[in-house]
């Protein structure tokens, strides 16, 4: 771990490298500012993994440093006074340390440090492992069943999915039933929703199926489907309404 201390007290900074040589032989001190100035030319041209950072310093307070050069590293805050603690939380702040410390205090902000870490990479990998997450395969054709013969349809000559009782059919756009092993819940995933669209919990449609639409009140849609469901209104729901219109404009 690379340390920078910004200390104005000489003191004090030597304290701390000695406490820091103790509790973490391989982190190494790469330098010792006492000034706003020093600070901001040193983080102009270098980056650490860890500041800890004294807030009066010779010529200012340290917060002056944030407004001058970009600091994308945890801090740990050391000084006199208590005032700061808000304002040192929303500078990179993850500890605030009271003078005078002592070494169990510096060992408890670098144990928080590596938590903070932990859970920091841990996020990242589930993040990571999410975006990368393959997308789920579109289902191009289905396997039915006609008797005892078996077929595939081509999801083009899908007309739209039915759900009765407890049942799912499957008609094509030449009006030919298939009951399918599948829910309707199982089967809207599958589906390429450029073209297919669940518009009720009984019907998912191709968009090539819809032969006219017409207002309802609370503004819902009827359709009339190619070929027509036996005596069933094909009627999008009030609450698949908008995304039913917003489908049709894709």
């Amino acid at each position: 771990m690379r340390v920078l201390i910004i200390e104005d007290e000489e003191l004090a900074a030597a304290t701390l490298q000695d406490m820091l040589q103790n509790l973490k032989p391989n982190l190494k001190v790469q330098a010792v500012l006492g000034t706003v100035e020093a600070a901001v030319n040193w983080l102009t041209n270098h980056s650490a993994d860890l500041i800890f950072m004294d807030i009066h310093l010779g010529d200012g307070e340290s917060f002056q440093i944030f407004q001058q050069v970009k600091i994308n590293c945890p801090v740990i805050y050391t000084t006199a006074y208590d005032q700061y603690s808000l304002k040192a939380f929303k500078n990179q702040g993850i500890d605030y340390l009271l003078k005078p410390f002592d070494e169990e205090e510096v060992a408890a902000a670098l144990t928080k440090l590596g938590d903070l870490t932990t859970t920091v990479q841990a996020f990242a990998s589930l993040l990571s492992a999410e975006t990368h997450a393959p997308m789920p395969a579109i289902q191009t054709r289905f396997l039915v069943k006609a008797g005892k013969l078996l077929r595939t349809v081509q999801a083009a000559d899908v007309a739209y999915f039915m759900a009765e009782d407890k049942y799912l059919f499957l008609v094509t756009t030449a009006g030919q039933n298939y009951i399918i092993e599948e829910t309707i819940g199982s089967m809207e995933p599958k589906l390429d929703d450029r073209n297919f669209f669940r518009i009720n919990r009984k019907f998912i449609i191709h968009i090539n199926a819809i032969q006219e639409m017409h207002k309802l009140p609370r503004n819902r849609v009827r359709i009339t489907l190619s070929p027509l469901p036996d005596g069933v209104a094909v009627i999008v729901s009030e609450d698949r309404s908008a995304a039913f219109k917003q489908w049709l404009n894709r």
